[in-house]
């Protein structure tokens, strides 16, 4: 195992934790072939997320709706004392995921009671056997309820979304300009990627290698050896550069297309491997010193545990959509604290994904230096009064009014219907 590279990660994470979870609970990381103490681990999953002391009385959930207007998907939950919240789903998936949302999830949540927001996730995971479709058929529809109900909750009390399960450390959010330009040749793509961070600002970006998931084939062939220096020699040193491989090599490849990321001061190498190849990503992380990131597939909160546990990533990047919500994320990224590694949320682009992604960004005290930002979606009309919604000299504004900070414009929502 790479020793610098451990330690830059712990010493980064313990800066950004300051009185945290970090530094009352980090221990070193497992040695090869010693058995892996997850006690630390465990303490924090069992931590609870949501304030509930910000709510003295019940808000018992009346209805539970899901409209939709073409292929825009908004969940509707309303209190029986009147309050409402609001989300929008991750319409990408939610096309094909609707079906799930009505048969397995709306029937369970009318009668209870939102405070015990954590309880219910545990229930309802197991309400007509729902863990046996563990993954984004499960996980998606229920972010999108949970979304929905921390709106709810937010009104309530006057907090932001953030606010109901941590403290604000991060106002405003630096953004990594995300591109995927596969098929397209490395000089192309180049140009590209120019164009993108002219228009952002941003001072990190992250490119697409390999061919995703594809047994070690480029997409055009040659294409990522070209690409790495390329954008390098292009930005210069000081620009933050990730790479993600989308799982497109084995382990052998992945070790030597790391080298030369680390050759040209790469920043972090996310999923070298296929998602589930576990023991082969440690592999990875264990031949190299280029920071590992990986998550953003991973939907079981035990196999997350494990590669965090077994120092098989630096940095967690579960999506706030696939993994089933803020409540389950927050409890990953605390893993992620206890060991001094950083989370940097994967963001899906559909939707107001990039909202509740800045939200869940703004409490984290192990938040990486820069996250994903694939645009606004600008296609659901609403407003901001606290933030411009743009960036601006590579960082975001995050709402800091009630709940999810915006008002999605009245008009627009009277176009949906409701879903039966």
């Amino acid at each position: 195992m790479k020793s610098n590279r451990r330690q830059f990660f712990k010493t980064a994470a313990a800066g950004s934790l300051g009185s945290g979870l970090l530094l009352d609970g980090c221990r070193p990381l497992p040695v090869p072939g010693e058995e892996t103490d997850y006690r630390e681990l465990d303490r924090v999953l069992g931590m609870p997320v949501l304030k509930k002391g910000l709510f003295p009385d019940p808000v018992i959930i009346d209805r539970l709706e899901l409209l939709r207007y073409g292929d825009n998907f908004i969940c509707r939950v309303t209190s029986k004392d009147g309050a409402e919240g609001l989300s929008v789903s991750n319409n990408a998936q939610m096309i094909s995921l609707y079906p799930v949302f009505l048969n397995r999830l709306q029937p369970f949540f009318p009668g209870k009671d939102a405070r015990d927001w954590e309880t219910l996730l545990d229930e309802v995971y197991v309400y007509q056997s729902n863990y046996k479709m563990q993954n984004l058929a499960l996980w998606v529809p229920l972010a999108t309820i949970e979304f929905a109900v921390l709106d709810m909750l937010g009104k309530i009390s006057g907090s932001s979304m953030g606010q109901l399960i941590g403290p604000v450390h991060h106002p405003r959010v630096a953004v990594y300009q995300a591109n995927n330009f596969r098929g397209r040749s490395a000089e192309e793509s180049l140009g590209l990627i120019r164009k993108q961070v002219e228009e952002t600002g941003a001072r990190a970006l992250k490119i697409k290698i390999g061919g995703r998931m594809s047994r070690n084939t480029d997409d055009p062939p040659g294409r990522t050896e070209k690409l790495i220096p390329l954008v390098r020699e292009a930005f210069g040193e000081e620009m933050v550069m990730y790479a993600d491989s989308n799982g497109s090599y084995d382990t052998a490849e992945a070790i030597r297309i790391g080298r030369i990321l680390e050759a040209y001061h790469y920043d972090f190498y996310e999923e070298p491997v296929p998602f589930d190849w576990y023991e082969e990503t440690r592999q990875v992380a264990d031949a190299l010193e280029i920071p590992i990131a990986g998550g953003e597939q991973e939907p079981s909160m035990r196999n997350l545990r494990w590669l965090l546990g077994n120092r098989a990533l630096d940095v967690v990047q579960q999506d706030i959509f696939y993994f089933g919500g803020m409540i389950r994320a927050m409890r990953v990224a605390r893993m992620a604290g206890v060991l001094g590694k950083t989370c940097t949320p994967h963001i899906s682009g559909s939707g107001l994904g990039y909202l509740y992604m800045m939200h869940f960004v703004s409490v984290l005290p192990n938040a990486g230096p820069y996250h994903e930002f694939k645009g606004f979606n600008r296609e659901i009309p609403l407003e901001c009064p606290t933030s411009s919604l743009s960036s601006e000299g590579g960082t975001v504004q995050v709402p800091s009014g009630p709940g999810l900070g915006v008002t999605i414009d009245p008009g627009f929502l009277e176009k949906h219907r409701i879903v039966k």
